[in-house]
């Protein structure tokens, strides 16, 4: 997150022929944005629309490493009706299987894009879900996260207080259950069979599968009727979590094997916090960004010790506008990637 730097053309290093920042303009407001996993599509990325009638757009977007562009790819441009709440990628590294995108919004929506260079759209609605089985009307879906360790594993929270374990190979409902007194507002996978999930209630809830009747509340925000609205699981040291609470400057990250006590409080923020992301390749590293334009990276490997005047960010980059969303590579680990406004930007860390 250095300044930006010109590309410089002379040939000299490919390093710095590199610029550290790359911008894209969206013709509407950004929300939902999340990067490509597969490595033959570097620097990939869907970006949805924040817009209040019907429809909204999502766009695929990719660099282009030569001119230093980023431009979407209008065969890989659809309309969405409401505004994605997310959107992710398929977690698949190795490209093995079809190339997936999920949306959440009033239904799950599992997209496939094709190569097919020819076609003049290149993609297509695979899977409409629908967790309501008594109903065509659905509580609206919050969040959901992609199971890495069994991708045909989805789980959706929703506003009717469930969270929802979908197969989408067959298209079906492995598991629903009754998550918080309230609005379920994230979800995160810890592993196979283990998630948790945030609420308006003002808790972090763990879930294992095997025993669906139990839940283990890991955290209650200290004021009652606080609501957590985003949840980050550490993907590389799983005992970790952090979590933000709704209006609040500050971030929770917790030691699941603690319950109730944060480990460490970050503090530095001016504004709200809008967004958190585990590094996915560092167990100590995490990326936040809010309502005061900036993107803070902390290096928590000192996490248990007492901190004098608590923990400063190790890197620090301000935005043209409130951060709304955040998103770290997992498949080329050096970007993150921010959306403020109309603008994507992505990062070189």
């Amino acid at each position: 997150m250095a300044a930006s730097s010109d590309a410089n053309h002379d040939g000299s290093d490919e390093q710095q022929k590199r610029s550290e920042i790359y911008t894209y303009e969206a013709p509407w407001h950004i929300y939902a944005m999340n990067w490509s996993v597969r490595r033959d599509k570097e620097y990939r990325l869907a970006i949805a629309s924040l817009l209040e009638q019907l429809p909204n757009r999502v766009e695929i977007v990719q660099l282009d490493d030569s001119t230093g562009e980023i431009r979407p790819d209008p065969a890989l441009s659809f309309d969405h009706p409401y505004p994605p709440t997310k959107a992710a990628f398929v977690p698949d590294k190795d490209s093995s299987r079809p190339d997936l995108l999920a949306t959440s919004s009033d239904y799950l929506r599992v997209w496939r894009l094709s190569d097919d260079s020819s076609a003049s759209s290149r993609v297509e609605l695979r899977s409409l879900l629908n967790g309501n089985k008594n109903s065509e009307f659905c509580g609206p879906i919050t969040s959901f996260d992609w199971n890495e360790a069994e991708p045909r594993r989805i789980g959706t929270s929703s506003i009717d207080t469930t969270c929802t374990i979908w197969d989408i190979e067959r298209e079906a409902v492995d598991t629903q259950l009754i998550a918080h007194d309230k609005e379920v507002y994230d979800i995160a996978w810890g592993g196979v069979g283990v998630f948790a999930s945030v609420s308006a209630d003002g808790s972090v809830r763990v879930f294992d599968l095997r025993d669906k009747e139990h839940s283990t509340i890991i955290y209650e925000s200290s004021e009652p009727d606080t609501p957590l609205v985003r949840l980050g699981w550490n993907k590389q040291d799983p005992r970790y979590m952090a979590t933000i609470i709704m209006d609040s400057a500050k971030v929770v990250v917790l030691d699941i094997r603690f319950p109730t006590l944060p480990v460490v409080e970050l503090q530095r923020h001016q504004a709200s916090v809008n967004a958190i992301a585990w590094a996915p390749h560092s167990s100590c590293h995490i990326c936040t960004a809010g309502d005061d334009s900036q993107a803070l990276i902390w290096d928590l490997s000192s996490m248990g010790q007492p901190v004098e005047g608590g923990l400063d960010p190790i890197l620090a980059y301000t935005a043209g506008a409130e951060i709304e969303q955040l998103q770290w590579s997992s498949s080329q680990p050096d970007w993150v990637a921010i959306a403020f406004s109309s603008k994507l930007q992505i990062l070189r860390v």
